[in-house]
């Protein structure tokens, strides 16, 4: 009984899906009959196209559409973990605080730059500076990104860019939590390099400017008052004659410096070795040597001691380093350059002096552009201030290092190794 229910509730379903066809079927049969037409033969052409609609597959299929979904709701909790840990591999310190402006979550960064926040702590347990509070509670009334130039000046001095901006969660029935992510970009370098960069011009204008207004005032002494007396004259032709030579090796120093950072990238592929340049070094030094009354001694191993680099490079990095021993360290009368390798077949090359030796304090700085330990002291023995600065760029285009140690009292190491 329920199949033969079942096969009606078929074919009335199936009718009312043709009923269009099968009434025009019908009306085009009653204008048959009424044109004349064989009765027999309308009736059974009716028939068939009755036949022939009910059997083939449907034109039109009404497809059941399912009743939308409702999203399974969010566990902001849980969403925080997924987003803090991608930040969790950052370098960057970053804290997901919640409206109060207490820590939720912290990066392994953020223990590294600041120590650890006591989770559900005030961020001002460890961050105090008033400028950073404001733009925090700034952000959390009005939920629009914010960020601030921050200093931290312990343990030592660093400068961070401060980003906060709000965590979009996506809406539930619960009530809404608002979270914001505080991040901090660590600008240190760049804000480095600028004072640098500002020191390096007004050094390099004031180190030009000093011989400049020198020539300026022996012309206009020679020009006037001396204008009639050949020996003041000749005197200070001779000053003008040193003021230019300095000013010639300082632009010369600078043109170095702008060569060796714009081939930087570039390491040397040329094999060195170093016995006979070091051999070349001290005997092109052996007249300042002997003015100063200073020995230079050489220490090299039998044979070959190759280095990758450019040849003329390194004899201007040892040039300059035992140039500098023998200038400096005077007072000890000898100067010692020893060739050693280590057990990893690292090379070194040694430059030792027994002069006065150099404070702690400078050292870290010795090979920063114009810096002078005592100025007037590299003045009188014509320093420009730009020789260490020019070793560092050769051994860094070297891949070479320069470490330097030193007692006061005692004298100094300056070992370059490769």
């Amino acid at each position: 009984m329920e199949d033969e229910w079942s096969f009606v509730r078929k074919l009335a379903a199936r009718l009312r899906q043709e009923v269009a066809i099968l009434i025009l079927a019908t009306l085009v049969a009653i204008f048959a009959l009424i044109e004349g037409i064989n009765t027999s033969a309308v009736f059974w052409i009716w028939i068939i196209v009755m036949i022939v609609t009910l059997l083939r597959p449907p034109l039109v299929e009404r497809v059941a559409v399912p009743s939308q979904v409702k999203p399974a709701p969010v566990d902001p909790q849980a969403l925080l973990h997924t987003v803090f840990s991608g930040l969790a591999a950052l370098d960057m310190p970053a804290l997901i605080i919640d409206r109060e402006a207490s820590v939720l979550l912290q990066n392994a960064a953020v223990e590294k730059a600041f120590g650890a926040f006591p989770l559900g702590a005030h961020i001002s347990s460890k961050l105090r500076s008033p400028a950073l509070l404001d733009m925090v509670r700034e952000t959390i009334a009005t939920n629009t990104p914010n960020q601030i130039e921050h200093s931290e000046r312990l343990p030592s001095e660093r400068v961070y860019i401060v980003r906060i901006a709000p965590i979009d969660v996506p809406e539930t029935d619960a009530p809404q939590e608002a979270f914001f992510l505080l991040s901090f970009r660590d600008i240190s370098e760049l804000r480095h390099i600028d004072r640098m960069r500002s020191d390096f011009v007004a050094n390099a204008s004031h180190e030009l400017r000093t011989p400049l207004a020198s020539l300026r005032g022996f012309i206009e002494t020679i020009q006037g008052p001396a204008k009639s007396d050949p020996k003041a004259q000749q005197r200070f032709l001779g000053i003008m004659l040193d003021q230019t030579t300095r000013m010639s090796r300082l632009v010369d120093d600078l043109l170095s410096l702008s060569r060796l950072e714009l081939k930087s990238h570039i390491a040397p592929d040329q094999k060195v070795d170093l016995v006979p340049l070091l051999g070349h070094v001290r005997d092109s030094l052996l007249p300042l040597a002997g003015d100063l009354d200073v020995s230079i001694n050489l220490h090299l191993p039998a044979g070959k001691v190759e280095v990758s680099g450019d040849r003329d490079e390194l004899v201007q990095v040892f040039e300059n380093l035992i140039e500098n021993a023998c200038k400096y360290g005077q007072e000890g009368k000898a100067v010692d350059v020893s060739v050693r390798i280590d057990a990893g077949q690292a090379v070194e090359v040694v430059i030792s002096d027994k002069g006065p030796g150099i404070p702690a304090e400078h050292v870290p700085r010795l090979t920063e552009r114009f810096y002078r330990v005592n100025v007037e002291d590299s003045r009188s023995k014509k320093g420009t201030g730009l020789g260490l600065a020019i070793v560092k760029h050769i051994l860094t285009r070297h891949r070479a290092r320069l470490i330097v140690k030193s007692e006061v009292g005692k004298g100094t190491d300056f070992t370059v190794r490769f």
